[in-house]
Protein backbone atom coordinates (compact mmCIF):
# COMPACT_ATOMS: atom_id res chain seq x y z
CA UNK A 1 0.00 0.00 0.00
CA UNK A 2 1.45 3.18 -0.46
CA UNK A 3 0.17 7.23 0.35
CA UNK A 4 -2.72 7.87 -1.92
CA UNK A 5 -4.16 4.15 -0.96
CA UNK A 6 -4.02 4.47 2.96
CA UNK A 7 -5.09 8.37 2.50
CA UNK A 8 -8.31 7.29 -0.01
CA UNK A 9 -8.45 3.89 2.82
CA UNK A 10 -9.25 6.49 5.64
CA UNK A 11 -11.22 9.34 3.49
CA UNK A 12 -8.53 12.22 3.76
CA UNK A 13 -5.84 13.74 1.72
CA UNK A 14 -2.55 12.60 1.52
CA UNK A 15 -1.42 15.92 2.82
CA UNK A 16 -3.23 15.19 6.25
CA UNK A 17 -1.78 11.77 6.19
CA UNK A 18 1.35 12.61 5.87
CA UNK A 19 1.54 15.22 8.21
CA UNK A 20 -0.34 13.13 10.89
CA UNK A 21 2.33 10.52 10.24
CA UNK A 22 5.37 13.39 10.64
CA UNK A 23 3.71 14.29 13.91
CA UNK A 24 2.60 17.86 12.70
CA UNK A 25 0.76 20.23 15.68
CA UNK A 26 -2.11 21.06 13.55
CA UNK A 27 -2.97 17.48 13.12
CA UNK A 28 -4.98 16.22 15.95
CA UNK A 29 -4.32 13.67 18.40
CA UNK A 30 -7.23 11.95 17.45
CA UNK A 31 -6.87 11.69 13.69
CA UNK A 32 -2.90 10.91 14.14
CA UNK A 33 -3.59 7.90 16.03
CA UNK A 34 -6.15 7.08 13.55
CA UNK A 35 -3.48 7.05 10.88
CA UNK A 36 -0.86 5.67 12.91
CA UNK A 37 -3.22 2.53 13.16
CA UNK A 38 -4.39 2.36 9.87
CA UNK A 39 -0.49 2.45 8.31
CA UNK A 40 0.02 -0.60 11.19
CA UNK A 41 -2.90 -2.77 9.91
CA UNK A 42 -1.95 -2.11 6.34
CA UNK A 43 1.60 -2.50 6.37
CA UNK A 44 2.70 0.41 5.81
CA UNK A 45 6.42 1.87 5.97
CA UNK A 46 6.51 5.66 4.94
CA UNK A 47 10.50 5.71 2.96
CA UNK A 48 12.85 7.47 5.29
CA UNK A 49 14.40 9.18 2.54
CA UNK A 50 11.66 10.92 0.95
CA UNK A 51 10.11 12.30 4.18
CA UNK A 52 13.68 13.55 5.08
CA UNK A 53 13.97 15.13 2.24
CA UNK A 54 10.17 16.69 2.74
CA UNK A 55 10.44 17.54 6.44
CA UNK A 56 14.39 18.87 5.99
CA UNK A 57 15.34 16.37 8.99
CA UNK A 58 17.72 12.98 9.07
CA UNK A 59 14.61 11.11 10.38
CA UNK A 60 16.55 9.09 12.49
CA UNK A 61 17.96 8.94 16.64
CA UNK A 62 21.44 8.17 17.60
CA UNK A 63 22.12 5.74 20.53
CA UNK A 64 25.75 5.37 21.08
CA UNK A 65 27.40 2.15 22.78
CA UNK A 66 30.92 2.27 24.53
CA UNK A 67 32.60 -0.56 23.80
CA UNK A 68 33.58 -1.40 27.24
CA UNK A 69 29.61 -1.91 27.27
CA UNK A 70 29.20 -4.08 24.36
CA UNK A 71 28.14 -7.15 26.63
CA UNK A 72 24.73 -5.03 26.75
CA UNK A 73 23.92 -5.57 23.39
CA UNK A 74 22.72 -8.96 24.79
CA UNK A 75 21.79 -8.11 27.88
CA UNK A 76 17.97 -7.54 28.17
CA UNK A 77 17.42 -4.37 29.85
CA UNK A 78 19.36 -2.71 26.84
CA UNK A 79 17.35 -4.80 24.41
CA UNK A 80 13.51 -4.08 25.98
CA UNK A 81 15.08 -0.62 26.12
CA UNK A 82 15.52 -0.05 22.58
CA UNK A 83 12.82 -1.92 21.28
CA UNK A 84 10.55 0.40 23.94
CA UNK A 85 12.41 3.36 22.03
CA UNK A 86 11.86 2.15 18.41
CA UNK A 87 8.36 0.98 19.23
CA UNK A 88 7.46 4.86 19.61
CA UNK A 89 10.23 6.36 17.08
CA UNK A 90 9.21 3.92 13.97
CA UNK A 91 5.11 5.07 14.67
CA UNK A 92 6.99 8.75 13.86
CA UNK A 93 9.07 7.54 11.17
CA UNK A 94 12.01 7.54 12.82
CA UNK A 95 15.04 5.16 12.52
CA UNK A 96 17.86 4.18 15.04
CA UNK A 97 21.48 4.35 14.32
CA UNK A 98 23.36 2.46 16.59
CA UNK A 99 26.98 3.13 16.82
CA UNK A 100 29.58 0.76 18.78
CA UNK A 101 32.83 2.79 19.37
CA UNK A 102 35.99 3.27 21.79
CA UNK A 103 35.36 5.25 25.22
CA UNK A 104 37.67 7.80 23.85
CA UNK A 105 35.87 8.06 20.14
CA UNK A 106 32.39 8.84 22.26
CA UNK A 107 33.03 12.79 21.63
CA UNK A 108 34.03 12.29 18.01
CA UNK A 109 31.12 10.02 17.36
CA UNK A 110 28.75 12.70 18.69
CA UNK A 111 30.44 15.05 16.76
CA UNK A 112 30.31 14.04 13.57
CA UNK A 113 26.18 13.26 14.00
CA UNK A 114 25.98 16.82 14.28
CA UNK A 115 28.08 18.19 12.00
CA UNK A 116 26.82 15.49 8.99
CA UNK A 117 23.36 15.79 9.77
CA UNK A 118 23.15 12.27 10.40
CA UNK A 119 20.13 12.46 12.86
CA UNK A 120 18.04 14.46 14.57
CA UNK A 121 19.05 13.75 18.17
CA UNK A 122 20.78 11.45 20.43
CA UNK A 123 19.41 9.26 23.43
CA UNK A 124 22.20 8.89 25.88
CA UNK A 125 22.97 5.88 27.67
CA UNK A 126 25.00 4.57 30.63
CA UNK A 127 25.54 7.71 32.44
CA UNK A 128 28.46 8.16 34.45
CA UNK A 129 28.67 10.31 37.57
CA UNK A 130 30.29 13.73 36.59
CA UNK A 131 29.74 12.65 32.42
CA UNK A 132 30.96 14.91 30.39
CA UNK A 133 28.90 14.53 27.44
CA UNK A 134 26.21 16.30 28.76
CA UNK A 135 28.39 19.55 28.70
CA UNK A 136 29.64 18.43 25.26
CA UNK A 137 26.00 17.65 24.16
CA UNK A 138 24.65 21.22 25.13
CA UNK A 139 27.72 22.76 23.21
CA UNK A 140 26.63 20.80 19.95
CA UNK A 141 23.08 22.01 20.08
CA UNK A 142 22.00 18.01 19.38
CA UNK A 143 18.30 17.62 20.99
CA UNK A 144 19.60 15.06 23.72
CA UNK A 145 17.87 12.87 26.24
CA UNK A 146 19.69 10.71 29.12
CA UNK A 147 18.49 7.42 30.12
CA UNK A 148 19.30 8.19 33.92
CA UNK A 149 20.66 11.40 35.65
CA UNK A 150 24.40 12.48 35.96
CA UNK A 151 24.74 13.81 39.77
CA UNK A 152 24.59 17.58 40.49
CA UNK A 153 22.82 19.22 37.65
CA UNK A 154 20.01 17.44 36.82
CA UNK A 155 18.02 20.51 35.97
CA UNK A 156 19.79 21.96 32.94
CA UNK A 157 18.98 19.13 30.59
CA UNK A 158 16.35 16.27 29.56
CA UNK A 159 16.45 13.02 31.89
CA UNK A 160 13.97 9.74 32.34
CA UNK A 161 14.94 7.64 35.49
CA UNK A 162 13.82 6.05 38.25
CA UNK A 163 14.41 6.75 41.86
CA UNK A 164 17.15 4.65 42.56
CA UNK A 165 17.86 5.90 46.03
CA UNK A 166 14.64 5.33 47.10
CA UNK A 167 13.96 2.08 45.46
CA UNK A 168 17.00 0.64 47.59
CA UNK A 169 16.31 2.85 50.55
CA UNK A 170 12.39 0.93 50.20
CA UNK A 171 14.03 -2.46 49.96
CA UNK A 172 17.01 -2.35 52.71
CA UNK A 173 13.98 -1.27 54.86
CA UNK A 174 11.80 -4.24 53.99
CA UNK A 175 14.88 -6.53 55.44
CA UNK A 176 15.73 -4.00 58.25
CA UNK A 177 12.06 -4.91 59.12
CA UNK A 178 11.82 -8.29 58.35
CA UNK A 179 14.88 -8.57 61.38
CA UNK A 180 17.75 -8.78 59.06
CA UNK A 181 20.67 -6.82 60.56
CA UNK A 182 23.43 -8.48 58.07
CA UNK A 183 22.61 -7.53 54.58
CA UNK A 184 24.66 -7.73 51.95
CA UNK A 185 24.89 -5.05 48.51
CA UNK A 186 26.32 -6.53 45.57
CA UNK A 187 25.72 -3.74 43.28
CA UNK A 188 26.84 -2.88 40.08
CA UNK A 189 29.64 -0.47 38.56
CA UNK A 190 29.94 2.15 41.17
CA UNK A 191 31.23 4.44 38.20
CA UNK A 192 27.65 4.37 37.05
CA UNK A 193 25.42 7.28 38.17
CA UNK A 194 22.40 4.51 39.04
CA UNK A 195 24.32 2.32 41.08
CA UNK A 196 25.96 5.35 42.67
CA UNK A 197 22.68 6.70 44.16
CA UNK A 198 21.57 2.61 44.85
CA UNK A 199 24.20 2.39 47.96
CA UNK A 200 23.42 5.87 48.86
CA UNK A 201 19.96 4.96 49.29
CA UNK A 202 21.09 1.05 50.91
CA UNK A 203 23.58 2.99 53.18
CA UNK A 204 20.40 6.14 54.28
CA UNK A 205 18.20 2.86 55.25
CA UNK A 206 20.83 1.07 57.25
CA UNK A 207 22.20 4.24 58.75
CA UNK A 208 18.65 5.55 60.29
CA UNK A 209 18.07 1.91 62.18
CA UNK A 210 21.80 2.56 63.65
CA UNK A 211 22.63 -0.56 61.51
CA UNK A 212 26.55 -0.30 60.76
CA UNK A 213 27.44 -1.07 57.44
CA UNK A 214 30.06 -3.65 56.24
CA UNK A 215 32.87 -3.10 53.44
CA UNK A 216 33.21 -6.93 53.31
CA UNK A 217 28.95 -7.14 52.81
CA UNK A 218 29.51 -4.82 49.59
CA UNK A 219 30.65 -5.41 46.47
CA UNK A 220 30.69 -3.30 42.69
CA UNK A 221 31.38 -4.79 39.27
CA UNK A 222 29.67 -5.34 35.69
CA UNK A 223 25.69 -7.32 36.42
CA UNK A 224 26.83 -10.94 35.60
CA UNK A 225 25.42 -13.84 36.92
CA UNK A 226 28.71 -15.04 37.38
CA UNK A 227 29.51 -12.24 39.59
CA UNK A 228 26.35 -12.83 41.85
CA UNK A 229 27.43 -16.40 42.18
CA UNK A 230 31.16 -15.32 43.16
CA UNK A 231 30.42 -12.73 45.08
CA UNK A 232 27.56 -14.42 47.10
CA UNK A 233 29.99 -17.68 47.30
CA UNK A 234 32.49 -15.51 49.26
CA UNK A 235 30.41 -14.46 51.61
CA UNK A 236 28.43 -16.90 52.49
CA UNK A 237 31.77 -18.18 53.48
CA UNK A 238 32.82 -15.05 56.16
CA UNK A 239 32.53 -16.07 59.69
CA UNK A 240 29.94 -13.84 60.35
CA UNK A 241 28.09 -14.22 56.95
CA UNK A 242 25.32 -12.42 55.76
CA UNK A 243 21.28 -13.21 55.98
CA UNK A 244 20.14 -11.18 53.55
CA UNK A 245 21.42 -10.18 50.00
CA UNK A 246 19.98 -6.80 47.73
CA UNK A 247 21.18 -7.07 44.27
CA UNK A 248 21.25 -4.58 41.30
CA UNK A 249 19.87 -7.12 38.78
CA UNK A 250 18.44 -10.61 37.94
CA UNK A 251 21.29 -11.38 36.14
CA UNK A 252 23.17 -11.13 39.62
CA UNK A 253 19.89 -12.56 41.95
CA UNK A 254 20.21 -15.86 39.53
CA UNK A 255 23.84 -16.01 40.35
CA UNK A 256 23.07 -15.27 44.48
CA UNK A 257 20.52 -17.56 44.20
CA UNK A 258 22.76 -20.50 42.68
CA UNK A 259 25.59 -19.47 45.42
CA UNK A 260 23.02 -19.86 48.03
CA UNK A 261 21.39 -22.99 46.81
CA UNK A 262 25.29 -24.43 46.55
CA UNK A 263 25.95 -23.67 50.06
CA UNK A 264 22.43 -25.95 51.00
CA UNK A 265 20.69 -22.94 51.82
CA UNK A 266 17.28 -22.26 51.78
CA UNK A 267 16.22 -18.78 50.00
CA UNK A 268 13.64 -17.04 51.71
CA UNK A 269 13.96 -19.06 54.97
CA UNK A 270 17.72 -19.29 55.70
CA UNK A 271 19.03 -16.52 53.75
CA UNK A 272 16.54 -13.89 51.83
CA UNK A 273 17.32 -12.29 48.29
CA UNK A 274 15.69 -8.69 47.39
CA UNK A 275 16.61 -7.65 43.25
CA UNK A 276 16.04 -4.47 40.86
CA UNK A 277 13.78 -5.87 38.33
CA UNK A 278 13.58 -4.46 35.15
CA UNK A 279 9.87 -6.21 34.08
CA UNK A 280 12.20 -7.70 31.50
CA UNK A 281 10.12 -9.25 28.76
CA UNK A 282 12.57 -12.38 28.25
CA UNK A 283 13.63 -12.66 32.01
CA UNK A 284 10.99 -12.02 33.82
CA UNK A 285 10.08 -12.09 37.61
CA UNK A 286 6.84 -14.08 37.01
CA UNK A 287 5.67 -17.84 37.04
CA UNK A 288 1.89 -17.84 36.17
CA UNK A 289 1.53 -14.53 38.08
CA UNK A 290 3.32 -15.04 41.20
CA UNK A 291 6.46 -13.24 41.56
CA UNK A 292 10.63 -15.41 41.89
CA UNK A 293 11.90 -12.79 43.56
CA UNK A 294 11.19 -10.10 45.53
CA UNK A 295 12.09 -7.14 44.26
CA UNK A 296 12.31 -3.14 43.39
CA UNK A 297 10.11 -3.35 39.73
CA UNK A 298 10.13 -0.96 36.77
CA UNK A 299 9.88 -1.20 33.22
CA UNK A 300 12.64 -0.09 31.35
CA UNK A 301 10.55 -1.30 28.12
CA UNK A 302 8.30 1.92 29.03
CA UNK A 303 11.26 3.73 30.00
CA UNK A 304 12.72 3.40 26.12
CA UNK A 305 9.13 4.60 25.40
CA UNK A 306 9.35 7.63 27.62
CA UNK A 307 12.84 9.09 26.23
CA UNK A 308 11.49 7.99 23.03
CA UNK A 309 9.00 11.02 23.40
CA UNK A 310 10.82 13.45 25.25
CA UNK A 311 13.64 13.33 22.34
CA UNK A 312 10.85 13.92 19.95
CA UNK A 313 9.09 16.65 21.53
CA UNK A 314 12.59 18.40 21.70
CA UNK A 315 13.32 17.47 18.28
CA UNK A 316 9.96 19.27 16.97
CA UNK A 317 10.18 22.08 19.83
CA UNK A 318 13.98 23.20 19.46
CA UNK A 319 13.20 25.99 22.53
CA UNK A 320 11.70 23.56 24.56
CA UNK A 321 12.24 23.61 28.24
CA UNK A 322 14.34 20.71 29.75
CA UNK A 323 12.50 17.77 30.26
CA UNK A 324 12.56 15.54 33.22
CA UNK A 325 10.69 12.48 34.45
CA UNK A 326 11.19 10.58 37.44
CA UNK A 327 9.57 7.03 38.06
CA UNK A 328 9.25 5.34 41.52
CA UNK A 329 9.75 1.37 41.48
CA UNK A 330 7.22 -0.44 42.90
CA UNK A 331 8.25 -2.91 45.81
CA UNK A 332 6.86 -6.21 44.55
CA UNK A 333 7.00 -8.87 47.75
CA UNK A 334 7.80 -12.79 46.55
CA UNK A 335 8.58 -15.43 48.38
CA UNK A 336 12.22 -15.20 48.15
CA UNK A 337 12.55 -12.63 51.23
CA UNK A 338 11.40 -13.54 55.11
CA UNK A 339 12.61 -13.39 58.86
CA UNK A 340 16.05 -13.48 59.42
CA UNK A 341 16.64 -16.53 60.72
CA UNK A 342 17.70 -17.00 65.02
Amino acid sequence: MNLKDLAASLGLSQTTVSRALNGYPEVSEATRKRVVEAARRHGYHPDSRARSLATGKAMAVGLILPQTAKQEIVNPVFTDFVAGASETLAERGYDIVLSIVADADQSAVYRSFAAKGRVDGVIMQAPLTGDLRIAMLKQLGLPFVVHGRVSDHDDEYSWMDIDNRHAFYRATAHLLDLGHRRIALLNGLEAMDFAHRRRHGFLDALKERGVRASPDLMASAAMTEGYGYAEASRMLCLPDPPTAFLVSSMMIALGADRAIRAAGLTVGRDVSLVTHDDALSYLSNDTDGIPIFTATQSSVREAGHICANILLKLIDEPDAAPVQTKLEASLIIGPSSGPAPN
